[in-house]
């Protein structure tokens, strides 16, 4: 067993308890983030005279040697090594003898574990938001396409008024351009340095914390040492963000397997996002939509789980934290492959435009805008509320829509009716006439496409 530590101890640790205690089988993720954090960390020791600039240029050749032996698969990581932090050392002084020995000189596995997770964290942000970006552009495209294309709106999963798909569609790019401006928050409070903090007080040796910093891209070097080893608050807001991600999609999701069952028949997913049954031959089942909505438990469970574990921990330092490892990486794969899934669905799914638009007015979704008829004509809207209801329950009496129904008809429960009703409950002209920023009439869209369009071309990636 490879252990840096073994100085103040009389015996071997029990395997049980070094199996146990090791995290090696999780935190060799890290091996790209530990050679970059150590090489940041030489370079500073070298500039400030702590190591020699041959000792410098040794362990940094070292280090790339590493880093290029595990990439192409000729060194392994094993469980040889309690961590990650262990390979990447013994390795370096197997390789260039004594000078490895300083690698460590000023630093404390707790700043460097809390380095590397920072910087894991930082690049998966980066990762999660692109993934973001590519599902607003396949959003945004759908939009253009359907500004014309009505749905019924639903309230309670009852039908409510007409919209378009566009604006359906809109809805959902609004809640996923929140989750990149949270990943975006997170990203900027989170970019402060903690490697030069030591086990929690610091160190004796003139670290330029400063030079660390900006050579690894951080914003500057965190101010308080024992908060910096033990802070894990960045890992809760991104499983918080990414928790709200995946409640989205889910919503998203249960939207569409709704829309693809028979009762709706909205949309026709490709077959490449669709899965048949073993026993009938009639089933085109949405399985990447379900199993979307049922992976975002296993990511709501790693935020409890996180809040859980950080709840009664003193400063600074507890090998408790070790346990925000595991779950936050499991998180974060689960959540960029629904992602990308949940793209790949979206942009090839087709819509049934026929059914949309039957199924809005069979839904009497236009019974508002008959109702705002009889007001535009003098009658009280309490009034026009209660004739208007007896129209729709003459027409689910008799299986038909508004549209459906004669002038005599309409002119029998009110005289206030004319032709131009016909023309005032069209979905193309109840949908028209909302015309405020945000309301699905096809001028508005215009310009809220026009906005998300511009946003997408200036919104920075992480």
């Amino acid at each position: 067993m490879a252990q840096l530590w073994g100085g103040r101890f009389t015996k071997e640790t029990d395997q049980l308890v070094y199996n146990f205690n090791a995290s090696i089988s999780f935190d060799q993720k890290f091996y790209k983030q530990d050679i970059t954090g150590s090489k940041a960390h030489v370079k500073m020791l070298a500039a400030q005279g702590i190591l020699t600039e041959a000792e410098r240029d040794q362990i940094l050749e070292g280090l790339d040697g590493i880093l290029r032996d595990v990439e192409n698969g000729t060194l392994k990581i094993t469980d040889k090594y309690e961590d990650i932090h262990s390979f990447v050392e013994a390795n370096l002084i197997d390789r260039i003898g004594d000078a490895g020995k300083k690698l460590h000189t000023g630093r404390s596995r707790n700043d460097q574990v809390a380095l590397d997770m920072k910087l894991y964290t930082r690049d998966e942000i980066g990762e999660i938001d692109k993934l973001l970006k590519k599902l607003l552009e396949t959003l945004l495209g759908i939009m253009e396409e359907n500004i014309e294309t009505y749905m019924p709106g639903f309230t309670h999963l009852q039908k409510a008024q007409p919209i378009t798909l566009a604006h359906h569609f809109g809805a959902y790019f609004e809640m996923f351009k929140r989750d990149r401006q949270r990943l975006a928050d997170i990203y900027k409070r989170m970019n402060l340095c903690p490697l030069g903090s030591g086990a929690l007080a610091g160190t004796t040796y003139p670290l330029d914390r400063e030079m660390t910093a900006q050579l690894l891209g951080f914003d500057g070097p965190t101010l308080n040492s024992m908060d910096s080893v033990s802070d894990r608050d960045y890992l809760i807001e991104l499983l918080s963000a990414m928790s709200t991600i995946m409640m989205h999609l889910s919503r998203f999701c249960e939207e569409i397997i709704l829309w693809n069952s028979n009762e709706y028949r909205f949309v026709e997913i490709d077959d490449a996002y669709s899965t048949g049954s073993s026993i009938m031959p009639q089933k085109k089942n949405p399985d990447i939509a379900e199993l979307v909505r049922g992976k975002t438990g296993r990511v709501y469970g790693a935020l409890t789980s996180m809040l859980t574990t950080m709840k009664g921990i003193p400063l600074a330092y507890n090998k408790d934290m070790q346990e925000d490892k595991e779950l936050t990486f499991d998180a974060i794969d689960t959540v960029k492959g629904c992602i990308a899934l949940f793209n790949g669905m979206v942009s090839t799914m087709s819509f049934r435009k026929d059914i949309m638009e039957k199924s809005a007015k069979n839904g009497f979704t236009n019974a508002t805008d008959a109702a705002d008829y009889l007001v535009n004509h003098g009658v009280p809207f309490r009034d026009a509320h209660g004739i208007v209801g007896r129209l729709v329950l003459l027409c689910i009496d008799r299986g038909i829509a508004l549209d459906d129904l004669t002038l005599e008809e309409y002119k029998e429960i009110s005289p206030v009716f004319e032709e131009d009703i016909y023309e005032a409950i069209s979905l193309k002209t109840c949908v028209e006439k909302r015309l405020t920023i945000g309301a699905p009439g096809a001028e508005a869209m215009k310009k809220v496409i026009m906005l998300e369009k511009k946003y997408l071309e200036e919104a920075e990636n992480l």
